[in-house]
């Protein structure tokens, strides 16, 4: 089911327009300019209603934060946050992750943050998964040597996947647990992350370091067969 638009999207977007990147693919490889004194761009792949990303980017004054997020009713509400409270390095953009090589360069970005991302449960829906090979592939690009994903999820069949697919592509695998509030909260928690652990849910975090310049080869996607011919009808 589709969100239903908010009232006054359109409006209540422009009043934010300081923050939202209307041109990402302008900015390819020069993010930094963004930000005076920037020692770093991070990247978060969904930002949701951006309680996260408002505390990273306080808490890292010296990052500029480069929010993605396709769901303008979601980021509306993030935009607005920033906006009150005069956050100075994080900027949106309304798109999906797919087209991160036309937004940043190779090796542009430190840091991406993914957290809690749609699961698609169906098999036949999981190249969609935000971590699915042809996703971390990109993301590889965007990383230094030494960059780094980091990833959260409440799901914890999702995150076991997860874990086979940034060691099949050549992520090195750090700080890896299925219960990171176990003894208190740790680090900034998202909207749903509050939640859930209100609810005792056990939420998985890793972090997926590249340790090296090439990622190991992606398997060929499979062919799918032709249909067979229709009867004869002449």
């Amino acid at each position: 089911m589709r969100m239903r638009n908010k009232k006054n999207l359109i409006p209540r977007m422009e009043r934010c327009a300081s923050v939202q990147v209307k041109d990402p693919a302008a900015l390819r490889g020069r993010w930094a300019s963004l930000l005076p004194g920037c020692e770093e761009v991070r990247a978060e792949m969904g930002c949701g209603k951006g309680a996260f990303t408002a505390g990273v980017a306080k808490r890292d004054p010296q990052a500029l934060i480069v929010a993605l997020e396709k769901v303008p009713n979601a980021m509306v509400t993030a935009m607005e946050r920033v906006c009150a409270e005069e956050i100075p390095n994080v900027r949106f953009i309304d798109t999906d992750a797919v087209n991160v090589p036309d937004i940043f360069a190779p090796g542009e970005v430190s840091v991406i943050y993914i957290n809690f991302p749609d699961p698609w449960p169906r098999k036949k829906e999981a190249k969609h998964r935000l971590t699915a090979l042809s996703f971390l592939a990109l993301y590889w690009d965007m990383l230094p040597v030494g960059g780094r994903i980091e990833y959260k999820t409440d799901q914890s069949w999702l995150f076991d996947w997860s874990l086979e697919q940034f060691a099949a592509v050549g992520y090195e695998l750090d700080q890896v647990t299925r219960d990171l509030h176990a003894n208190g909260p740790v680090g900034i928690m998202t909207n749903y992350e509050a939640r859930f652990h209100e609810q005792g849910v056990p939420i998985c975090r890793c972090v997926a370091v590249k340790t090296k310049p090439d990622h190991a080869p992606l398997p060929e996607p499979k062919r799918r067969r032709p249909a067979p011919d229709g009867p004869d009808r002449t």
